[in-house]
């Protein structure tokens, strides 16, 4: 018996258009399972899922607005009448803004209430209202493996960015509450777990952490400098923990938050 086989399962990925769930995605696909790859523009989700198509995966994608209930469960709809069931639910959706970010020279005060509004609902309510939509489906067949997102952001104050660090320690705390919810009222077959990615360059990040000419910033040599392992991840290091967690390797593991952080959360610094 292989603990690790995950094919002909179904997962969706909300934010599976983007840099983090494209590539989880592409993994999953290539493994055998059947993907719905959720995002916001039809044009991004269409380009994702021609690169799984064409690679020999088997998926569909849909537009959905994560923070739109009733589109949710439409998606619910269409997945169940295409395959008959949700095994696995990524949510990936989520991501930083620019309005919600300090500069170096403004405090919290000159921060615009706004902006950490819409910073936290879609990194907080991104996740919870997918765990509720297709959570339900998994309650009502008896098994299913959700993974959200975490971040360092959780782990200790990070300058610059009040609204992501509090929404996803929401993120972190629901996780929890969802795993135990999940296995006391319904199965022991669902599990929720969560993965804390440490720093990755991507699209949202680069102007952060790398200057026009490619090399580091100040705030990347700070990141570095606080990395036992000295880099950078790159994104597709990321897959094996989510495989991990949507396997049966990981069947007595629920309610936890795996860092992928190259040691980032666990050195101090001195």
């Amino acid at each position: 018996m292989n603990l690790f086989d995950i094919n002909d399962k179904v997962a969706v990925v909300t934010g599976g258009s983007g840099t983090l769930g494209g590539s989880i995605s592409k993994y999953l696909a290539s493994n055998g399972v059947k993907v719905v790859v959720i995002g916001r523009t039809q044009e991004n989700v269409d380009s994702r899922l021609n690169k799984i198509i064409k690679d020999g995966g088997e998926g569909i994608g849909l537009v959905v607005d994560v923070l739109n209930i009733e589109e949710l469960r439409e998606a619910r709809k269409i997945i169940l009448e295409k395959w008959g069931k949700i095994d696995i639910l990524i949510n990936t959706a989520g991501g930083n803004l620019p309005g919600a970010t300090l500069t170096e020279e403004q405090t919290v005060f000159d921060m615009k209430v706004g902006d950490f509004n819409r910073v936290t609902d879609l990194n907080l309510n991104g996740t919870v209202y997918p765990c509720l939509v297709f959570g339900k489906v998994m309650s009502e067949q008896g098994s299913g493996s959700i993974v959200n997102i975490s971040s360092m952001a959780t782990m200790s104050s990070i300058t610059r960015v009040p609204g992501y660090s509090v929404a996803k320690s929401g993120v972190e705390i629901f996780t929890k509450w969802l795993a135990m919810e999940m296995a006391t009222k319904f199965s022991d077959k669902i599990r929720v777990n969560a993965i804390a990615p440490g720093f990755f360059i991507s699209t949202q990040n680069k102007k952060v952490l790398l200057n026009e000419d490619g090399s580091y910033t100040e705030r990347s040599e700070k990141v570095i400098a606080k990395t036992p392992m000295g880099r950078f991840g790159d994104i597709s290091e990321l897959n094996g923990s989510v495989h991990y967690l949507c396997s049966d390797a990981g069947s007595f593991v629920t309610g936890t938050i795996i860092p992928v952080d190259g040691g980032f959360s666990s050195f101090s610094g001195v």
